[in-house]
């Protein structure tokens, strides 16, 4: 079975070219149940070399990847799997889309090491891979991180993780195959689910976008916090990013929006929230 939800944010979100190189960064949800030849076929066939597993320990099995890395794919764990009081209560108030956003920033700043080893990751040579389970929440925040670094617009952006439901279904019947006892839990009314979770609200992400930007003075800033050099961020860069004069002026308007930026919100606060 192919890799659901599986996309190139490049070719959906800038099909120009403008901002982003084709071929480079890709995205999915996990393997359902496991990677075949298929799958193997999928990634060889679109020049992916290297899979970025952002899953908890809990979530991954052995048998995710074994088929990939038997073909010679290379698999790096980066692991998001915050657990703290804070994302505990932000869950269980989580109503609208917006808080959904607010959850992702504070997800990301609870995780600097694992963000910041799947950003080194993703300057790899060839094709790479991120995904999370449904590839839609950890992989929908670092995705929208590095493609604000290469001056994508935030339209855009929100329009490529929005895509996301367009599998939804799909997503949500494989991570119930996967999962059946937490499955139980729900339909026991043992466990509640956000709605916003089940979903990929375009509000989301713009939220999400704003806040790195107010907090952080935007993608770069926010990395470099959590630990990603500038010469990985520069490596990234000369690896996803167009060949176009106007690219090269999107680029420079954009890092000098965060720069901008990034001063207004020094000047605001006292002391800026790192990760």
């Amino acid at each position: 079975m192919s890799l659901v939800n599986f996309r190139d944010p490049a070719a959906l979100a800038d099909p120009a070219s403008r901002w982003v190189r084709p071929g480079t960064l890709f995205r999915s949800a996990q393997p359902f149940p496991a990677a075949d030849e298929a799958v193997v076929a999928q990634l060889r066939e679109h020049g992916i070399t290297t899979i970025v597993d952002l899953r908890g320990e809990s979530e991954s099995r052995p048998e995710d990847w074994a088929a990939a890395e038997a073909a010679g794919i290379a698999v790096v764990l980066a692991r998001i799997e915050p657990t703290n009081d804070e994302l505990a209560q932000a869950m269980r108030a989580m109503t609208t889309a917006e808080d959904l956003g607010a959850f992702y920033l504070l997800m990301a700043e609870s995780t600097p090491q694992g963000l910041a080893a799947a950003v080194e990751a993703v300057v790899r040579p060839g094709g790479v891979l991120v995904h999370c389970a449904a590839g839609k929440d950890r992989t929908g925040l670092l995705t929208a991180l590095l493609l604000e670094l290469l001056g994508v617009p935030a339209e855009e952006i929100v329009a490529d993780y929005a895509r996301t439901n367009e599998a939804i279904g799909q997503i949500w019947a494989g991570l119930a195959d996967r999962n059946r006892a937490a499955l139980n839990e729900v339909e026991a009314g043992r466990m509640v689910v956000p709605a916003p979770l089940l979903e990929a609200p375009a509000g989301a992400m713009s939220t999400f976008l704003d806040l790195v930007r107010a907090k952080h003075g935007g993608a770069e800033g926010f990395l470099t916090a959590c630990g990603v050099t500038a010469e990985t961020l520069d490596a990234f860069r000369a690896k996803a990013a167009a060949r176009t004069a106007a690219h090269t002026e999107a680029r420079t308007a954009a890092r000098t929006e965060a720069g901008t930026a990034a001063r207004t919100a020094a000047s605001n606060t006292a002391e800026v929230t790192a990760c």
